[in-house]
C-alpha cells in the first residue's frame, strides 16, 4: 500500500494532477504560446536547412558554393510563401484540423487522404527524431568530450519531451515555448552583428575550416539536389493547418495570425543565415556546426557564442514539440474515422492525447538507435514524406474550388493549383536525388502502413456489422425459467481460493462440475486424496493431458457428448485467481487463471466469471 501511495505522487509530480473534461477549454494555445508551440519546427529547420545545402555544393563548387546557395533559399523561399498562402485556405475550410489528410480524404479519396496521413506520420516521427539528433549535434559542436554519447543524449531528450507533453497542452507550451522566442532574437542579434560588421565596420572574414577546391561546374542537377536539401527548411510548416483545434476561440483567426507570423519568421532568420554563410563561407563538416562556425567568427568564443550554441540546441529540440502537438491530433483523427486503434481518440488525465504521444515517442527513440543519431542519415527520409502530404493537401484543395465554385474560386483554385504543380516537381527532384540515400524507404513505409489502415477500417466494419441490432428484428424469446443452468470450476489445488469460487458457482447453478487437468500424476493423486478426505459432496472430473495443454482438455470436454450441456447451452467457467497486493510479488506467480480465461474468451458458448481471493502482505 505504501509502494501505491508513492507511485502515485510520483506519477502526479511528473504529470500533475487529473483535469476534467470541462477543463479543455482552458488548455488551448493564444497566439504567443501557440506560436513556438507549433512553430518550432519549421523555425528550427533553419538552423541545419542551409547547411544541407552546402553539404551538397561545397565538395563540388568550393568558394562558389555560397553564391548558388543563396539562389537555392530565395527559391526555398518563394515555395514557403507559396505555401503559406495555399494552407491559409486550409484553414478556412477546414475548421477541425487534419490538414493533408482531411483535405485529400475529401476531396480526392480514401486512399489520397490514408497517403497524406500516412507521410505526415513519418513526417512527425522523423520531426522528433531529426530535431533531438540535430540538438544533440549542436550541444557536441560546443563540448566534443559527449559526442560518444550522441544516441544516449539525444533518446534522452525525446523522453524528456515525452513528459513534459504529457503533463497537458498548456504547461507544454509554458515549458517549450521560452526557448522558440530565445532562439529567434539571439539568431536574429548574430546576423544583425555579422552584417554590420563587414559592411560597417571593415571586418574581412576568414574560414575556420579550408574551402575545397572547386571539382566541376553548376548544373541543373546539382542546383536541383541542393534545392531539394534545403526542402528540409519547409517541414513543420502544415502543423499550424493540422492543429486548429489546439488554438483558443476564435481557432481559425488565431491560427492564420501563426501562420503568418511563422512565415515572416522563418523568411527572417533563414533568409539572413543564408546570406550570413555567404558573407562567413562557413564549411560543412561532421564535427561543427555551420551556425557554430558562423558563431564563433562573429562573436568569438566569448558569451554569446555560447548562448547561440544554447539556444540553437534548445530550439533544435524544442521543435521535437510541432510533432508531440500535432501527431496525436492528426492519430486521434484517424483513429476517429476507424483506420487507426480507438484507443488513440481518448484523452488521458491532462486531456491530452497520451497513446499517440507515446507511439511517437517509442517510434522516434526506435529511429534514433537504428541511425545513431546521426541527422545526415537521417534527413533524406524526412523531406519526402513531407512533400507527399503538400501536394496531395494541394491538389485537394484545387479540386475543392473547381467542383464548388465558391466566391473567388478562380484566385483560390489558382494559389493551389500554382501549389500542387511546384511541390509535385518537388517531390519527384527529392525522390531521384535522395533515392539511394534513404529516400525509397519512404516508398515501402507509406504503402505499408496504408495496407494497415486499410485492414484496421476492415476489421472495424466487421465488428460493427456483427453487433449490430436491428430495429424492425425483435430478440428471439427466451424461456429462461426452464433453461439449464451449467457451472464448471477448474482446480489445480484445494486451497481457499478453490472453495471461495466454489461457493460462488453454488449460487448460479445447481449442475456444477470441478473440472482438473492432470499433467503430473503425483500431484494429482495428492489433490485426489485431499478432496476425498474434505468430502466436498460435487463431481470431479480429471482428464490428462500429455502436452500439457490447460485449456484444449476443458474445451473438449464442455462440447463432447459426456457432458450434459447441449451445444447451444451457456456454461459458465468459474476461475479463482488470487490476488497480490505488492507489484512485484507478481513476478513470483505464473498466472495461469489469466492465460486459462484469455484463451477461453474464444469461445462463443463459454461464460468466464473470475473470483478473486486477495493475499495480504505480512
Amino acid at each position: 500500500m505504501e509502494l501505491k501511495l508513492r507511485v502515485l505522487k510520483l506519477g502526479k509530480l511528473l504529470f500533475g494532477k487529473s483535469l476534467k473534461t470541462e477543463d479543455l477549454k482552458n488548455e488551448k494555445f493564444n497566439i504567443f504560446w501557440g506560436l513556438p508551440i507549433l512553430s518550432s519546427d519549421a523555425i528550427s529547420s533553419v538552423a541545419y536547412a542551409g547547411e544541407e545545402i552546402l553539404w551538397v555544393l561545397v565538395p563540388i563548387l568550393g568558394l562558389m558554393s555560397y553564391k548558388y546557395m543563396f539562389y537555392a533559399a530565395i527559391c526555398i523561399v518563394f515555395l514557403m510563401f507559396l505555401l503559406f498562402f495555399s494552407y491559409r485556405q486550409t484553414i478556412d475550410s477546414y475548421p477541425n484540423g487534419g490538414g493533408s489528410y482531411i483535405v485529400a480524404k475529401d476531396n480526392l479519396g480514401v486512399i489520397p487522404g490514408l497517403t497524406a496521413g500516412a507521410a505526415l506520420s513519418i513526417d512527425y516521427i522523423l520531426t522528433v527524431a531529426v530535431s533531438t539528433s540535430a540538438g544533440t549535434a549542436a550541444i557536441t559542436s560546443a563540448v566534443p568530450s559527449l559526442l560518444k554519447y550522441k544516441v544516449l543524449i539525444t533518446a534522452s531528450l525525446i523522453i524528456l519531451m515525452t513528459l513534459g507533453n504529457l503533463r497537458g497542452i498548456r504547461e507544454s507550451s509554458r515549458i517549450f515555448g521560452i526557448p522558440t522566442y530565445l532562439f529567434i532574437i539571439s539568431v536574429g542579434i548574430m546576423i544583425v552583428t555579422g552584417i554590420v560588421k563587414i559592411y560597417v565596420l571593415g571586418y574581412n572574414p576568414h574560414p575556420i575550416y579550408k574551402i575545397p577546391e572547386a571539382t566541376g561546374d553548376i548544373g541543373i542537377f546539382l542546383f536541383l539536389k541542393a534545392f531539394a536539401s534545403g526542402c528540409t527548411a519547409l517541414t513543420g510548416i502544415e502543423a499550424v493547418s493540422n492543429g486548429i483545434p489546439n488554438f483558443r476561440e476564435p481557432s481559425q483567426k488565431n491560427a492564420k495570425i501563426v501562420l503568418g507570423l511563422l512565415a515572416t519568421v522563418v523568411l527572417l532568420i533563414f533568409g539572413g543565415l543564408s546570406y550570413v554563410s555567404t558573407l562567413y563561407h562557413a564549411v560543412p563538416n561532421s564535427s561543427e556546426t555551420v551556425i557554430s562556425q558562423i558563431a564563433s567568427q562573429i562573436f568569438g568564443q566569448n558569451i554569446m557564442y555560447f548562448i547561440i550554441q544554447i539556444t540553437t540546441a534548445i530550439i533544435l529540440i524544442m521543435a521535437a514539440n510541432t510533432a508531440f502537438a500535432g501527431y496525436p491530433l492528426l492519430l486521434a483523427l484517424i483513429s476517429k474515422d476507424g483506420f487507426a486503434p480507438r484507443q488513440f481518440t481518448k484523452r488521458g488525465k491532462r486531456l491530452g492525447f497520451s497513446n499517440g504521444i507515446l507511439l511517437l515517442s517509442a517510434a522516434a527513440c526506435l529511429l534514433v538507435l537504428i541511425f545513431k543519431s546521426e541527422t545526415h542519415l537521417l534527413l533524406p527520409l524526412y523531406a519526402v514524406g513531407v512533400f507527399i502530404s503538400f501536394t496531395l493537401s494541394q491538389c485537394g484543395m484545387f479540386i475543392k474550388w473547381i467542383r464548388e465554385k465558391g466566391p473567388s474560386w478562380k484566385r483560390k483554385a489558382f494559389i493551389n493549383g500554382l501549389g500542387a504543380i511546384v511541390t509535385i516537381i518537388t517531390v519527384i527532384i527529392i525522390g531521384a536525388t535522395k533515392f539511394f540515400h534513404g529516400a525509397w524507404i519512404v516508398g515501402i513505409i507509406i504503402p505499408s502502413l496504408v495496407i494497415i489502415m486499410l485492414r484496421i477500417k476492415k476489421h472495424y466494419i466487421s465488428v460493427a456489422t456483427q453487433l449490430k441490432l436491428k430495429i424492425n428484428i425483435k430478440p428471439k424469446e427466451i424461456d429462461f425459467a426452464n433453461q439449464k443452468r451449467y457451472a464448471i470450476v477448474p482446480i489445480d489445488t484445494l486451497n481457499k481460493s478453490f472453495l471461495k469460487a466454489l461457493n460462488y458457482a453454488r449460487t448460479i447453478s445447481d449442475n456444477i462440475i470441478v473440472f482438473h487437468v492432470s499433467v503430473d500424476d503425483e500431484a494429482t493423486e495428492k489433490l485426489l486424496k485431499k478432496w476425498n478426505a474434505y468430502n466436498v459432496g460435487i463431481p470431479i472430473v480429471i482428464k490428462k493431458s500429455p502436452y500439457r495443454n490447460l485449456v484444449g482438455p476443458l474445451v473438449s470436454f464442455i462440447k463432447s457428448e459426456e457432458y450434459a450441456a447441449d451445444h447451444k447451452d451457456i456454461v459458465t467457467v468459474v476461475i479463482p485467481q488470487f490476488v497480490v497486493e505488492k507489484w512485484w510479488c507478481n513476478i513470483l506467480h505464473n498466472h495461469t487463471a489469466l492465460f486459462v480465461k484469455g484463451m477461453l474468451l474464444k469461445e462463443r458458448n463459454i461464460a468466464i466469471v473470475t473470483i478473486p481471493y486477495i493475499i495480504e502482505e505480512e
